[in-house]
């Protein structure tokens, strides 16, 4: 852990938030213990919204720490790790594999709210975009807000830049847009001209989920993939990735991207007689939650109830079997498969209103920047 700097801000009043704060402190985080150990009781409580941070978090640490390591940290046990930490331990250099940045408010009695996450990780394939994640409803966030104006800030933002060619705002649009602003400034390198994901981030849960009497053609299965289904597997997570002009995927990556998804149990399959029609990932778990995180049917079966099956059926493992408090996923904002995800429940695609915890992400590039895979 590197306590990067006490920084002397004004913020503005925030829900939670006393007007008195007038300090916020970064840390640094080169494991996923260390960024577990001061973060977990707030990622917790926002288990839904946080699940990309929080699951690739989680993989990263033992079975048994996951499982009960951190379930019984509290906010005391925060306060307590946080207020021992010595500036003197700064350090102006990051993990090359994997490194969290957290942003923290302190008040005049000494309590610490965690304001602002910020995560580079990579995995088989590569370099994950930066994710940024913030406890804070979009609503109430001001740029002004988001980036303390300081040198310190600026430095680690340029030191990101330089290792990491995409960001994607996890909660909301407005982290990304205000951190890209500064990098560009910083590194020259313009975002590029249109967002490479604009997305809505949805949930199902048990008491929204949508039964349904439609059976299964004969001869028909929904079931989890396995090895024999390699090849054809391959081919559809191609073309799913083919899907986006920003991230072609060979077939040979794609033969990796399927053999650890289907090692891991993560991906499940609409058999149609032996022909792979739909594919179904479910990567990022945490204690209560699970993502659904790539659904895809090949041309030729589209337009038959396929993927509505196959998500459905995922979706009721995940509530009902393995007892997960809900079920959530990103659909892009132009992306017709929000009626499928809303016929199963997920939560404000198809009505004008977005309910609370139904929310925006955007993802952003650079121009002349390399692009990775996720």
């Amino acid at each position: 852990m590197a306590l990067l700097q006490n920084i002397p801000i004004s913020l503005p009043l925030m829900p939670g938030l006393n007007a008195s704060s007038s300090h916020t402190i970064i840390m640094q985080h080169d494991t996923a213990s260390d960024f577990l150990a001061s973060s977990y009781p707030t990622l917790r409580r926002h288990e839904a919204s946080a699940n990309i941070v929080l699951a690739h978090a989680l993989k990263r640490v033992s079975a048994e720490a996951a499982l009960s390591g951190y379930e019984f940290m509290s906010d005391t046990d925060v306060k307590n790790w946080l207020s021992a930490a010595d500036p003197s331990s700064f350090t102006p250099h990051h993990n090359e594999d994997a490194f969290w940045l957290t942003m923290w408010s302190s008040s005049p009695s000494g309590s610490y709210t965690l304001d602002l996450v910020l995560a580079c990780v990579n995995w088989t394939l590569g370099e994950y975009p930066i994710f940024l994640w913030t406890p804070i409803r979009p609503s109430t966030l001001s740029p002004s807000w988001l980036v303390p104006r300081d040198p310190t800030a600026h430095r680690i933002s340029e030191q990101l830049c330089s290792s990491r060619t995409r960001l994607l705002g996890v909660r909301n649009d407005s982290t990304s847009k205000t951190f890209a602003r500064i990098w560009t400034a910083l590194t020259g390198f313009a975002v590029e001209p249109e967002p490479f994901y604009a997305a809505y981030f949805s949930y199902c849960t048990t008491d929204s989920f949508q039964y349904s009497d439609a059976v299964l053609p004969e001869g028909h299965q929904l079931r989890r993939s396995t090895m024999a289904d390699l090849e054809p597997v391959a081919r559809l997570c191609k073309e799913f990735a083919d899907d986006s002009i920003f991230f072609p995927l060979s077939i040979e990556r794609a033969r990796i991207e399927a053999r650890e998804l289907i090692a891991k149990g993560l991906l499940w399959v609409y058999d149609a007689h032996g022909d792979i029609s739909t594919i179904c990932a479910v990567t990022r778990n945490t204690h209560r939650v699970s993502a659904i995180t790539k659904v895809y049917t090949t041309p030729r079966w589209r337009r038959r109830g396929c993927a509505e099956y196959l998500v459905r059926e995922v979706t009721a493992r995940l509530l009902f079997d393995c007892g997960k408090d809900c079920v959530v996923l990103y659909v892009g904002h132009d992306n017709s498969a929000q009626r499928v995800y809303d016929r199963v429940g997920f939560a404000g695609l198809c009505g004008k209103d977005k309910p609370e915890g139904v929310e925006d992400s955007l993802e952003l590039g650079f121009v002349g920047a390399k692009r990775g895979h996720w």
